[in-house]
């Protein structure tokens, strides 16, 4: 098994010394940097204290050796492509917040921004959380099972207001949702 720590570390923008001090109990940066290296045996104990830190899945912190692993090989830059000094895995932005379930929705006619065959894959949370929604496009089931889908553009007690895309449309309120889902990633075929 290959060991991602590092990788994950990295996507993250954490140090070895955030890591070990989101660590439950607290480590040290160099036993993180053991770990990752391969030079201490990873168990299951600390794939578990690590991944928490990390706010991952604890599987995600291995792979097979037998599994091809999409790799990032280069960066573009004001210069153009550059390579990377090494390539490192390339582990989806949907994969590095493991702490609320994934809804996909499918563009089927194109709407502001988005295009027909676009997938909008979004993090669904409660309703609490609406206030850091503000100005992100957001997905909110209605009653009926219907939905709404647009830019969150304000919430009051317990409603909120959605502007869907596009131009000349006009604020959907909706009340007391269940919950609300933030778009996280949008997938494009080129």
């Amino acid at each position: 098994m290959i060991n991602r720590i590092r990788d994950i570390r990295k996507e993250k923008g954490m140090t070895l010394a955030d890591v070990a001090a989101a660590c439950v109990p607290a480590t040290t940066a160099q036993t993180i940097g053991r770990l990752e290296t391969g030079m201490r045996n990873l168990s299951l104990t600390w794939m578990n204290r690590i991944a928490a830190a990390l706010d991952v899945e604890p599987e995600m912190l291995v792979r097979s050796e037998a599994a091809a692993q999409p790799q990032v090989i280069a960066r573009l830059t004001e210069a153009g492509a550059e390579p990377l000094g090494s390539p490192r895995d390339a582990i989806l932005p949907t994969e590095l917040e493991s702490s609320a379930p994934l809804v996909c929705l499918s563009v089927e006619s194109g709407a502001g921004e988005y295009r027909p065959g676009d997938q909008i894959w979004l993090r669904q949370l409660p309703p609490e959380e609406a206030p850091r929604m503000i100005n992100r496009d957001v997905l909110v089931p209605r009653k009926g099972g219907r939905f709404a889908f647009g830019r969150l553009i304000d919430r009051q007690g317990n409603m909120v207001g959605i502007l869907p895309p596009g131009s000349g449309q006009r604020q959907i309120v909706v009340e007391n949702p269940e919950w609300l889902a933030m778009a996280e990633m949008l997938v494009r075929k080129l």
